[in-house]
């Protein structure tokens, strides 16, 4: 799940540094009640769904918001490998900037201009906790795989995404763009 619409998407600024991004900027109204209709229309979550979040401010909230729907009974676990894509020194200025680092990530994935963090790298961060959690979610009580609802970031969702469908991290952007609040499912193979 993508957090819902935040500040910092409404003021335009990139919030990549874990300074400010976890405690600053949250979500906006609109994005609460984004967040509030997703899980409330998900029929594949549920009460034994583990969340699991960015620490970062506006998925906090995200996940906070979802637990309270879906009525969880595991607590939320925050992740800092779900973090935002740290876009350097971009990091507080427009979100129009993002093209640029974009179209750098389709000739090579593993750049780092303006100190941003490559694709690749964010790749496999993120698939090292996919690896982790496919060893653990298992409720022995039930005798059932745990659903898992990651809460993470646009970029970081849809990198994930690649690794997923096999896809080279440089086209990313290729893969549909998720929308504040989206769930989608994305299952192991």
């Amino acid at each position: 799940m993508r957090h819902g619409q935040s500040e910092a998407n409404v003021a335009g600024i990139i919030v990549s540094d874990p300074q400010i991004g976890c405690n600053q900027y949250g979500l906006t109204a609109l994005g609460q009640q984004q967040v509030i209709k997703s899980a409330s229309n998900t029929s594949e979550l549920n009460q034994d769904t583990l969340i699991i979040s960015s620490d970062f401010l506006r998925a906090q909230k995200t996940a906070e918001i979802a637990q309270k729907i879906l009525n969880t009974t595991h607590p939320i676990q925050y992740s800092t490998a779900l973090r935002e894509r740290f876009f350097g020194e971009l990091n507080a200025q427009n979100d129009t900037q993002y093209q640029m680092v974009w179209d750098i990530d389709q000739q090579n994935p593993d750049h780092q201009e303006f100190g941003v963090e490559s694709a690749n790298q964010v790749v496999s961060r993120v698939s090292a906790l996919i690896l982790q959690l496919e060893q653990q979610p298992f409720d022995e009580k039930k005798n059932v795989r745990l659903k898992i609802l990651l809460v993470a970031h646009g970029d970081v969702l849809q990198l994930l995404q690649t690794w997923f469908q096999d896809v080279p991290a440089s086209q990313h952007r290729s893969l549909p763009h998720l929308e504040t609040a989206e769930i989608r499912c994305l299952n192991p193979d």
